[in-house]
Order: structure tokens, then sequence, then C-alpha cells
């Protein structure tokens, strides 16, 4: 399906969802991601450590992004997926006493996969498709992903520099279900998407889905690619049946 490996593919992948994702500050080390985003999404913040480290190196790189994250008063986070990053870099993480948490599929799909159409299509709702988060968008999101501090998570919405599309769909002059892509260089990466509770099971996740997708195809991504937790048997089912597969599970390293 590919025309590069697996490693440089998922290397690929996940840097493009650190543009998407972008973090208020980043040193790049040697290969290595230091990434630190105060009051957002913790992941956001993580440390991508994408370049072959042999074993007797590993344990001063891992000293080194310790070192950055205390400079910025934070906890130093690994992302660990197998094949992007060096080989020893899980056990050496573990041995420090660092806990294994939050285990993540990463999917792609086509396009055109994406697009067509379902065997038993949901209701049509109005969508809106945007270059920028409006009001409502963002009102939807956070009101779903109450954790997180809007001030924090629009700051890092206004660092994206790739062209990004943000839909909604509405039941009346309702905003109920969000999404937001990012397209760059041949992909397009699914972010953000929230339904509010009295929307769930109305088609109106798939339906940003698709428009996600159809926007995506006028700006040369032929596929795209989405991080969901597989614990999440209902975001699990929406994905699978619009045609993403997992391709990798990779997980995260936390100093705490």
């Amino acid at each position: 399906m590919f025309a590069v490996s697996s490693s440089e593919l998922l290397r690929a992948l996940q840097e493009r969802a650190s543009r998407a994702l972008p973090a208020a500050h980043i040193e790049h080390s040697e290969g290595w991601w230091l990434r630190h985003a105060p009051n957002c999404s913790w992941w956001v913040g993580s440390v991508q450590p994408h370049t072959d480290t042999s074993p007797d190196e590993l344990p001063q790189r891992i000293i080194d992004a310790e070192k950055f994250y205390a400079t910025h008063g934070a906890t130093t986070r690994f992302q660990i997926t197998p094949g992007a990053c060096p080989e020893h870099l899980d056990t050496a993480l573990a041995t420090r006493g660092y806990h294994r948490q939050s285990p993540i599929s990463l999917q792609v799909a086509s396009t055109t996969r994406i697009l067509e159409p379902t065997p038993t299509p949901a209701p049509t709702l109005r969508i809106h498709v945007h270059d920028r988060p409006t009001s409502e968008w963002f009102e939807t999101w956070h009101s779903v992903h109450t954790h997180a501090d809007p001030h924090s998570e629009r700051a890092m919405l206004d660092r994206v520099k790739d062209p990004s599309a943000y839909a909604s769909a509405l039941i009346g002059h309702d905003v109920v279900a969000v999404g937001r892509t990012v397209a760059d260089t041949g992909w397009a990466g699914v972010f953000n998407m929230a339904t509010r509770p009295e929307a769930r099971g109305k088609g109106a996740a798939r339906q940003v889905l698709t428009a996600l997708a159809s926007w995506a195809s006028t700006h040369e991504a032929d596929h795209m690619y989405l991080q969901v937790e597989p614990d999440n048997p209902p975001a699990l089912r929406l994905y699978e049946r619009a045609g993403f597969r997992e391709i990798c599970r990779y997980h995260y390293r936390n100093a705490e």
C-alpha cells in the first residue's frame, strides 16, 4: 500500500501529527523532538525519539531530555512506537522508573475509501467547513473534552501552519459534532473529533469525517491517519466502517 518502509512511515506520520498538534517549545536534538506545551493535553508535550540510538548512548540521551523538561518545569514523557524509536528505549525507561501508560492505535485509510457511500446512510445533517475554528466549533469540542484548558488549546490551534479544515455538523442551529483535519505532504490527519451526547448514534460523527475527507481530497491528500484509544469502542467502530485500519500501537512512558 505504501512505498516507504514501516519505520519511515510511522515516524513520518507521527511527525505530521506533531506539526498538527504543535507544542509551544520544540527542540530538535539529533533526531529527537523535545516538545513542551504548557497546559495543553499532555501528549502534545512528549518526546518523539525518532533516531536510532545505541544502548550505550541511551542513558545520556534520556538525561538530556530530562534536563529540557526540568528547565521548563514539566514532567518528562516519551512516546514509544515500536519500529520508530530506538529498540532498547522502552526497557531503558522502565529500568529508570518510567511508568507505561496510554496505549494508542495509529490507523490509516485511503481518502477515496472514506468517501464511499455507507450501506445505510444516516439522515443528512447540515455540515459547515471552515479554515479556522469558529467559536461554536470550539465550544462544542470543549463541551466534550472538559478537562482541556481552553486558552492553551486555542493557542495550540493558532500555531498550526499547514492547511486545515474545521468541520461542524448541525441539527437545526446547534453544532452537535465537530472534527478537524490538517493536510501535510500527501496525508491528512484527523483530530479533535467530538460529538455531543444528544447526537451520538445519529451519524453526526460519520458525516463530519466524510466532510473532512472531502476537503482532504481537494488538498492532494490521498490518505488520512488518526490516533485513537483502543478502549473506545464507538470510535473504533466509526473508523473501521470508514475504512481505517491499524498499522501499529504505541504507548507512553511517564517519569512520574
